[in-house]
Protein backbone atom coordinates (compact mmCIF):
# COMPACT_ATOMS: atom_id res chain seq x y z
CA UNK A 1 0.00 0.00 0.00
CA UNK A 2 1.08 3.56 -0.73
CA UNK A 3 0.34 6.92 0.85
CA UNK A 4 -1.55 8.95 -1.75
CA UNK A 5 -4.83 10.84 -1.84
CA UNK A 6 -7.02 11.03 -4.94
CA UNK A 7 -6.74 12.24 -7.54
CA UNK A 8 -3.17 11.01 -7.01
CA UNK A 9 -2.81 7.24 -7.41
CA UNK A 10 0.95 6.95 -7.22
CA UNK A 11 3.49 7.81 -4.55
CA UNK A 12 7.08 7.19 -3.57
CA UNK A 13 5.96 6.91 0.08
CA UNK A 14 4.83 3.42 1.09
CA UNK A 15 2.62 2.72 4.09
CA UNK A 16 5.38 0.61 5.60
CA UNK A 17 7.88 3.49 5.42
CA UNK A 18 5.31 5.92 6.77
CA UNK A 19 4.48 3.64 9.72
CA UNK A 20 8.18 3.28 10.54
CA UNK A 21 8.30 7.07 10.94
CA UNK A 22 4.94 7.59 12.68
CA UNK A 23 5.73 5.17 15.53
CA UNK A 24 8.33 7.68 16.71
CA UNK A 25 5.73 10.44 17.12
CA UNK A 26 2.77 11.07 19.37
CA UNK A 27 0.40 11.43 16.41
CA UNK A 28 -2.81 9.51 15.84
CA UNK A 29 -3.25 7.63 12.58
CA UNK A 30 -6.09 7.85 10.09
CA UNK A 31 -6.03 5.48 7.15
CA UNK A 32 -8.55 6.46 4.48
CA UNK A 33 -9.09 3.53 2.14
CA UNK A 34 -10.10 4.14 -1.45
CA UNK A 35 -9.85 0.51 -2.54
CA UNK A 36 -10.53 -2.80 -0.84
CA UNK A 37 -7.31 -4.28 -2.17
CA UNK A 38 -5.33 -2.05 0.19
CA UNK A 39 -7.21 -2.93 3.39
CA UNK A 40 -5.82 -6.36 4.34
CA UNK A 41 -2.14 -5.64 3.54
CA UNK A 42 -2.40 -2.32 5.39
CA UNK A 43 -3.85 -3.95 8.49
CA UNK A 44 -1.13 -6.57 8.37
CA UNK A 45 1.48 -3.80 8.37
CA UNK A 46 -0.31 -2.13 11.29
CA UNK A 47 -0.24 -5.40 13.20
CA UNK A 48 3.58 -5.35 13.07
CA UNK A 49 3.84 -1.90 14.70
CA UNK A 50 0.80 -1.81 16.99
CA UNK A 51 2.81 -2.47 20.16
CA UNK A 52 4.71 0.77 19.49
CA UNK A 53 1.65 2.94 18.85
CA UNK A 54 0.50 5.18 21.68
CA UNK A 55 -2.35 6.99 19.93
CA UNK A 56 -5.65 6.01 18.29
CA UNK A 57 -5.87 4.48 14.84
CA UNK A 58 -8.86 5.34 12.65
CA UNK A 59 -9.86 3.14 9.75
CA UNK A 60 -11.91 5.17 7.28
CA UNK A 61 -13.54 4.41 3.95
CA UNK A 62 -16.32 6.00 1.93
CA UNK A 63 -19.10 3.41 2.06
CA UNK A 64 -21.81 5.75 0.73
CA UNK A 65 -21.53 8.65 -1.70
CA UNK A 66 -21.90 12.05 -0.05
CA UNK A 67 -24.20 14.87 -1.18
CA UNK A 68 -23.50 15.68 -4.83
CA UNK A 69 -20.89 12.95 -4.68
CA UNK A 70 -20.01 10.59 -7.46
CA UNK A 71 -16.83 9.14 -6.02
CA UNK A 72 -16.36 5.40 -5.99
CA UNK A 73 -17.31 3.85 -2.68
CA UNK A 74 -15.89 0.83 -0.85
CA UNK A 75 -18.22 -2.10 -0.13
CA UNK A 76 -19.30 -1.68 3.51
CA UNK A 77 -19.56 -5.43 4.14
CA UNK A 78 -16.02 -5.96 2.99
CA UNK A 79 -14.51 -3.12 5.01
CA UNK A 80 -16.49 -3.90 8.18
CA UNK A 81 -16.44 -7.68 8.29
CA UNK A 82 -13.26 -8.81 6.58
CA UNK A 83 -10.66 -6.81 8.41
CA UNK A 84 -8.37 -8.00 11.14
CA UNK A 85 -9.16 -6.89 14.67
CA UNK A 86 -6.90 -3.97 15.48
CA UNK A 87 -7.11 -2.03 18.70
CA UNK A 88 -4.67 0.16 20.48
CA UNK A 89 -4.81 0.10 24.24
CA UNK A 90 -2.81 -0.95 27.26
CA UNK A 91 -1.14 -4.20 26.31
CA UNK A 92 0.26 -7.03 28.45
CA UNK A 93 3.83 -5.82 28.15
CA UNK A 94 2.86 -2.39 29.51
CA UNK A 95 0.86 -3.63 32.49
CA UNK A 96 3.41 -6.28 33.44
CA UNK A 97 6.15 -3.68 33.38
CA UNK A 98 4.09 -1.38 35.61
CA UNK A 99 3.40 -4.23 38.02
CA UNK A 100 7.11 -5.06 38.16
CA UNK A 101 8.07 -1.42 38.80
CA UNK A 102 5.48 -0.99 41.56
CA UNK A 103 5.55 -4.37 43.31
CA UNK A 104 8.21 -3.32 45.85
CA UNK A 105 6.47 -0.09 46.83
CA UNK A 106 4.56 0.05 50.09
CA UNK A 107 2.38 3.09 49.38
CA UNK A 108 -0.86 3.13 47.37
CA UNK A 109 -0.40 3.49 43.60
CA UNK A 110 -2.95 4.77 41.10
CA UNK A 111 -2.39 4.10 37.42
CA UNK A 112 -3.64 6.93 35.18
CA UNK A 113 -5.42 5.36 32.20
CA UNK A 114 -7.06 7.11 29.28
CA UNK A 115 -10.83 6.52 29.20
CA UNK A 116 -10.82 6.04 25.43
CA UNK A 117 -8.39 3.10 25.78
CA UNK A 118 -9.72 1.25 28.82
CA UNK A 119 -12.53 -0.71 27.20
CA UNK A 120 -10.20 -2.58 24.84
CA UNK A 121 -7.76 -3.19 27.72
CA UNK A 122 -10.12 -4.57 30.36
CA UNK A 123 -8.33 -7.92 30.79
CA UNK A 124 -4.92 -6.32 31.12
CA UNK A 125 -6.03 -3.59 33.53
CA UNK A 126 -8.11 -5.96 35.69
CA UNK A 127 -5.02 -8.15 36.00
CA UNK A 128 -2.88 -5.14 36.91
CA UNK A 129 -5.00 -3.90 39.80
CA UNK A 130 -5.47 -7.45 41.07
CA UNK A 131 -1.72 -7.64 41.66
CA UNK A 132 -2.06 -5.58 44.85
CA UNK A 133 -4.85 -4.17 46.99
CA UNK A 134 -2.82 -0.94 47.01
CA UNK A 135 -3.44 -0.41 43.27
CA UNK A 136 -6.19 1.69 41.71
CA UNK A 137 -6.96 3.35 38.39
CA UNK A 138 -7.50 7.01 37.63
CA UNK A 139 -9.52 7.22 34.44
CA UNK A 140 -8.76 10.48 32.64
CA UNK A 141 -9.75 12.11 29.38
CA UNK A 142 -8.13 14.44 26.91
CA UNK A 143 -9.94 17.36 25.33
CA UNK A 144 -10.12 15.69 21.91
CA UNK A 145 -10.83 12.13 23.12
CA UNK A 146 -13.77 10.23 21.69
CA UNK A 147 -15.56 8.07 24.25
CA UNK A 148 -19.09 7.71 25.56
CA UNK A 149 -20.86 7.59 28.89
CA UNK A 150 -21.48 3.91 28.04
CA UNK A 151 -17.70 3.43 28.01
CA UNK A 152 -17.51 4.94 31.51
CA UNK A 153 -20.37 2.74 32.71
CA UNK A 154 -18.58 -0.29 31.26
CA UNK A 155 -15.49 0.61 33.28
CA UNK A 156 -17.63 1.00 36.40
CA UNK A 157 -19.19 -2.44 35.85
CA UNK A 158 -15.85 -4.20 35.37
CA UNK A 159 -13.79 -2.77 38.24
CA UNK A 160 -14.26 -2.45 41.97
CA UNK A 161 -15.80 1.03 42.32
CA UNK A 162 -13.66 1.80 45.36
CA UNK A 163 -10.52 1.37 43.25
CA UNK A 164 -11.37 3.63 40.31
CA UNK A 165 -11.14 7.43 40.27
CA UNK A 166 -12.33 9.67 37.45
CA UNK A 167 -10.74 12.79 36.01
CA UNK A 168 -13.07 13.46 33.08
CA UNK A 169 -14.13 16.59 31.27
CA UNK A 170 -17.57 18.06 30.69
CA UNK A 171 -20.13 17.28 29.39
CA UNK A 172 -19.33 13.57 29.94
CA UNK A 173 -18.62 14.16 33.64
CA UNK A 174 -22.14 15.50 34.28
CA UNK A 175 -23.72 12.85 32.06
CA UNK A 176 -21.78 10.09 33.86
CA UNK A 177 -22.72 11.42 37.31
CA UNK A 178 -26.38 11.53 36.26
CA UNK A 179 -26.21 7.97 34.87
CA UNK A 180 -24.89 6.61 38.19
CA UNK A 181 -27.29 8.68 40.28
CA UNK A 182 -24.83 11.14 41.81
Amino acid sequence: PIMAHPPETDSDNTLQEWLEEIVNTNKGIKLDFKSLEAVRPSLELLEHVKQHLRRPVWINADILPGPNGNNTVVDAKEILFNQMVFTVGYDWMMVKEMAQICNTLSQPVTFPVRAALVRQSISELCWLIQQSDRYSLTVWTGKEDVYSVEDLLYIRENFDKSRVYYDILEPQNSEFRKAIGV
